[in-house]
């Protein structure tokens, strides 16, 4: 693994004069990036695609803060990419499945998003000769686009003439895209080409699957664990291993392992404790940091409970909404950067008196963020706060908003529950070992996805492991995964 530890030094010194990139600017400069670590061609690589997917979010939020008004610095940002290796001259029917990757990791601390995306290319080893013809291509008004767009967080929005491609050798993304989607197969014929292979792979993963369990309960009952966790879709095998790890360090250091009493482990890519209070256990530490972090945790608990304290007094403040943790998909929130965040929002509160009743936002749920500059309502019902919100305006949002979040939260627990009982449906009919989703996947694709599968009734997927995913693939351990949108028989042509 590769890693950098990126400033805002390297930029060329012709482009220092010019004026900043736009929103526009950026997508087109990032073009080349963006196409080789979409995860759109990582559809073979659940785990990679993942964490691609999370760093991309990351990403396009340090560069909508960069360029709001008034913005001067923006908290470093850590990044993690699994970068395709590209062959310019491979024909394009050969690369619709991922080539070759390597990972780069690298930490953001610019100030413009010129500096950031130079920085963003030269870390990923990618040209940037292109910025300055992109530079001088860009001063046309029909190029100022957001940065940010609805329901797309990856970018795509601008249709290049085919001769940008000629010039520059890059491929086109929206060519590929199409190429991808036009020869992906019927479930029904996926299902023929890959279930013995997929059920030669489960049966062989059935020992390790029961070493997994009896080694999860051991460990859960040896020190009063409330849960074991991860954070990612590792294999059977990986996991074993990991909990082989800690058990073998049980043995070495049992003081230490004994402040794990109550607590809840999640195997992750950093070692410390969440916003939630779990204990995050860095798959890539050794044993010394893991002990460090075990003689550490009363100093950890301490800070939790500051934290809750903190979030008891902003729901007092604030009509009773309660302060949640949304588990992510990417880089975990430490204990730390949320206690500061919540120590800052309360301060603010403080300073002003707001008039809501004590009671008026009871049942209802924000979270806390640190790089938003406007306040919103989730789809799910919960209010995305920003830290440094002003006090007024969030009073004035949170009650208008009020009604409309109950609606949508009414309607969440609806979708879940027709959710839950789709799914025990599809996972008795269709006589399958497991049926679960991704945590991408949302309701409103998991529930027609289901329905379409009690349809299609296809014997195939009898004894399988099944997980609900956004690409065909089959995991090491023999689990299934199919697009929620997966094509039938009827649509084969279309």
């Amino acid at each position: 693994m590769l890693f950098f530890r990126v400033g805002n030094r390297h930029v060329a010194a012709h482009l220092v004069h010019q004026r900043a990139l736009s929103g526009a600017d950026a997508i087109n400069a990032l073009r080349p990036f963006y196409f080789a670590v979409h995860p759109d061609f990582f559809g073979q690589h659940p785990r990679e695609r993942e964490v691609n997917e999370n760093s991309l979010k990351r990403l396009n939020g340090y560069l909508e803060n960069l360029q709001k008004p008034g913005t001067r610095s923006v908290q470093p940002t850590k990044l993690t990419f699994y970068v395709r290796e590209i062959k310019e001259k491979e024909d394009i029917q050969k690369d619709v499945l991922p080539p070759g990757f390597r990972s780069v990791s690298f930490t953001l601390q610019t100030k413009d998003v010129l500096t950031t995306v130079m920085d963003v290319l030269k870390s990923c080893s990618l040209s940037t000769e292109h910025v300055k013809e992109l530079k001088a291509s860009s001063e046309s008004p029909k190029s100022q686009q957001p940065v940010s767009g609805h329901g797309n967080p990856f970018y795509r929005p601008i249709k290049w003439d085919k001769s940008y491609y000629s010039f520059t050798g890059f491929r086109d993304p929206e060519q590929e895209l199409k190429q991808a989607k036009k020869v992906e197969p019927t479930l029904s014929l996926w299902l023929r080409n890959h279930e013995k292979e997929a059920t030669k792979k489960q049966n062989a993963s059935v020992p390790r699957r029961e070493e997994l369990k009896r080694l999860k309960k051991e460990l859960c009952q040896k020190f009063a664990l409330e849960d074991i966790r991860w954070q990612r879709s590792w294999g059977v095998t990986h996991r074993c291993c990991q909990l082989q790890s800690l058990s073998r360090l049980s043995q070495q250091n049992p003081e230490a392992v004994l402040n794990l009493r109550g607590h809840t482990i999640i195997f992750t890519d950093q070692s410390g404790m969440n916003a939630s209070g779990h204990v995050m256990l860095g798959t890539m530490d050794v044993h010394h940091q893991w002990t460090k972090l075990f003689v550490s945790l009363p100093s950890y608990r301490s800070l939790l409970q500051q934290t809750e304290w903190l979030k008891e007094r902003i729901s007092h403040v604030l009509g009773g909404i309660q302060v949640i943790n949304v588990e992510r998909l990417g880089p975990v929130q430490p204990i730390e950067e949320h206690c500061s965040i919540l120590n800052t929002f309360h301060k603010r509160l403080l300073a002003r008196r707001l008039a809501l009743h004590p009671r008026s936002l009871q049942g209802l749920a924000m979270t806390l963020e640190n790089d938003r500059s406007s306040p919103s309502l989730h789809e799910m019902g919960h209010f995305i706060i920003p830290a440094t919100c002003e006090p007024s305006r969030l009073q004035t949002f949170l009650q208008s908003m009020a009604c409309e979040a109950r609606q949508r939260i009414k309607h969440r627990n609806q979708l879940q529950k027709e959710e839950e009982e789709v799914l025990l449906h599809c996972l008795e009919a269709l006589a399958l070992r497991n049926l679960s989703k991704e945590p991408s996947v949302r309701h409103n694709q998991m529930i027609p996805c289901c329905r379409r599968l009690l349809e299609e009734r296809s014997p195939l997927m009898e004894g399988l492991r099944v997980e609900v995913s956004h690409f065909y693939s089959v995991m090491q351990d023999g689990d299934l995964c199919i697009p929620w949108d997966w094509k039938g028989a009827s649509l084969k042509h279309s």
